[in-house]
């Protein structure tokens, strides 16, 4: 039995905060395993009971979800995979937690010790069948689907601490209340783990920094972090009073915590990635050596972490490997990630040892496998996604659009400008324009904060072509409040090139920028050099250093979000209607079943690579 009981959930930690939080609960108690006898234990592994010295333990894994419960559609439905001959190929519809119930449960099957883990984002930027209801269904989603344990990510804290002490422990919405008539929310049965998010004040962990899965005696310890960047991506208001700590001391901290419980197996989930060389889901990132095909900012995580910890399940950048990369005493060690949406999961075999109680590393092997819809939906799964949907129907279905074509918002690493970021920054820069609404003269849109496509083939009763409330809400789900503000050009130039240096030097978030805005990036530079200043040009025009421009962006921009740190020194700040608000406002004003609005070009923004 694992350490938490799922029909006697434990109240998880929320510590009182700067937010005002109160403490709600205490750290998951230890239970009592079920041994085996020792005639049991004697007739060894090969009797088929696990009792032998050597017992291999099914990880799976899966990361950044987003409450995408429903099929993801287009580019977020797709994954491209490498063939014998090394050509890449598309693999269409994946994903869909109907058919990811369906998959993990069919490889449990035969396996006496399997856990399921999740590395965070399960939550957050949800389309609307999940957003709608702040996330209620995904979690209920998750706890059928049996997942044991998962770290926060930087989207757990999307509406807040408070919030996430709703997630982890039930009750129904502080304002909107229960969603369904005599039904409370009973919220998470695993616990979710935030060991380096402390109190500023007490230095104590928001929750649960570590879990102990154990049966028969076997033990494995979970530790589990977000990025220590976490405060630069989510608004500044929720997360008060709350320090993100640094992730290699954090998980070293508490390696040695579970060492002297006992605990010698040890998994880091890890709110963290890297960037395969290759976005195909089988390339082999150990080519031409062992991690040499991955970069980004786990490499030097994964090198620096405790050797104590046997395996590192990662997200965050939504990209899919299983490397190895070496601990700090040269021992090889497997990191993986599963890229999004449900589109992937990891399957891991983790040898465990009774005699030493630790991870026999030798014998680790792992890799992703698609979630294709080729298999029977759970059918579990199904009826809690059309009760969701049944409840969203009044809002959801309205049309707001129409579109002509796919408006394509592709996940690969090394795509800068996207037709779906274009769209955005242009109906951000149309509603931001007027005088009386702000003057801006271009509009910046930040990456992360393009969720999805636009798919022109109907997801429901709708017709081709029509773009759905629902739809659109799943591309811009934050809600954020736009703003105009005053910036001079020499702030807008090191806006630039704050994509590519300071802390995105090693993950460019390259910014979608509206049509009349234009530069070139060269990619054969490094850090801010990448940006050639010469080229940067509105309407036309150059950029000038002494000029004041208005520029539109969403107020999480504004604040420096996503490392843009110059963008808080702005001046003269107004804030307009929401980002969805406008959004929709400009497809209906746009298209119409007669004259469908087509794809934005991607000339924005010259690449040399």
């Amino acid at each position: 039995m694992a350490v938490a009981s799922r029909k006697n959930k434990t109240v998880r930690r929320i510590l009182a905060t700067g937010a005002g939080l109160a403490t709600v609960g205490a750290l998951v108690a230890t239970m009592p395993s079920a041994g085996a006898s020792g005639d049991e234990f004697a007739a060894g592994y090969g009797n088929g009971k696990g009792w032998g010295r050597m017992v291999d333990v099914q990880l799976l894994s899966f990361n950044d979800l987003h409450g995408n419960l429903e099929p993801p559609t287009g580019s977020s439905g797709r994954l491209t995979r490498l063939k014998e001959d090394g050509t890449p190929e598309t693999i269409n519809d994946v994903g869909g937690v109907e058919y990811l119930a369906t998959h993990l449960r069919q490889a449990r099957e035969g396996n006496r010790y399997s856990v399921t883990a999740a590395a965070g984002d399960m939550i957050g930027a949800s389309p609307l069948v999940s957003g709608l209801f702040h996330d209620e269904p995904t979690i209920e989603a998750l706890n059928k689907l049996k997942l044991d344990v998962s770290s926060v990510g930087n989207h757990e804290f999307d509406e807040g601490a408070r919030e996430l002490a709703r997630i982890q422990n039930g009750g129904c919405h502080p304002t909107e209340g229960c969603f369904e008539k005599g039904k409370t929310f009973e919220g998470a049965d695993f616990p979710y783990l935030a060991a380096n998010v402390t109190d500023e004040k007490s230095g104590k962990p928001l929750l649960d920094p570590y879990f102990v899965w154990e049966k028969d005696g076997v033990r494995i310890g979970f530790i589990g972090v977000t990025l220590e960047g976490t405060a630069d991506i989510v608004s500044a208001e929720g997360i008060k009073g709350l320090k993100f700590g640094d992730e290699i001391e954090t998980i070293n901290k508490y390696a040695k915590v579970l060492e002297r419980k006992g605990v010698k197996s040890i998994v880091a989930l890890l709110h963290e990635g890297g960037l395969p060389a290759s976005g195909a889901y089988n390339y082999d990132c150990d080519s031409p050596g062992p991690g040499n095909g991955i970069s980004g900012p786990i490499v030097d995580i994964a090198k620096n972490v405790s050797p104590q910890v046997d395996a590192l399940v990662t997200g965050h950048t939504h990209q899919a490997y299983a490397c190895t990369i070496a601990d700090p005493a040269g021992k090889p060690r497997t990191v993986t990630s599963a890229a999004s949406f449900g589109r992937l999961y990891t399957d891991t075999t983790l040898t465990y040892d009774r005699r030493t109680k630790d991870i026999v590393r030798t014998a680790v092997a792992s890799a992703n496998h698609v979630v294709t819809r080729t298999v029977a939906p759970a059918d579990d799964m199904s009826k809690l996604i059309k009760r969701w949907k049944d409840l969203a129907a009044p809002i959801a279905g309205r049309p707001v659009g129409h579109i002509s074509a796919d408006i394509d918002n592709p996940l690969d690493a090394g795509v800068y400008e996207k037709p779906m970021g274009n769209l955005i920054a242009d109906a951000q820069l149309e509603g931001m324009a007027p005088a009386d609404k702000g003057g801006a003269q271009l509009a910046l849109m930040n990456p992360g904060g393009v969720r999805a496509p636009l798919t022109r083939k109907a997801s429901g009763a709708e017709g081709d072509g029509v773009v759905t409330y629902g739809e659109a809400y799943t591309v811009q789900p934050f809600t954020n409040m736009m703003t105009a503000v005053d910036l001079t050009g020499a702030q807008l130039v090191t806006t630039l090139q704050q994509q590519v240096s300071g802390a995105n030097l090693g993950a460019p978030k390259i910014l979608q920028v509206s049509k009349n805005f234009t530069y070139t990036l060269d990619m054969t530079k490094t850090g801010a050099d990448r940006i050639l200043v010469g080229s940067v040009r509105l309407n036309g025009e150059a950029i000038d250093p002494a000029k004041t421009y208005r520029v539109a962006m969403n107020e999480f921009l504004a604040g420096g979000g996503d490392g843009f740190a110059v963008l808080k020194e702005h001046k003269n700040k107004l804030v307009g209607a929401s980002d969805l608000d406008m959004f929709t406002a400009y497809l209906t004003a746009h298209s119409s079943a007669a004259a469908p609005l087509a794809p934005p070009a991607t000339d924005r923004i010259t690449v040399i690579k």
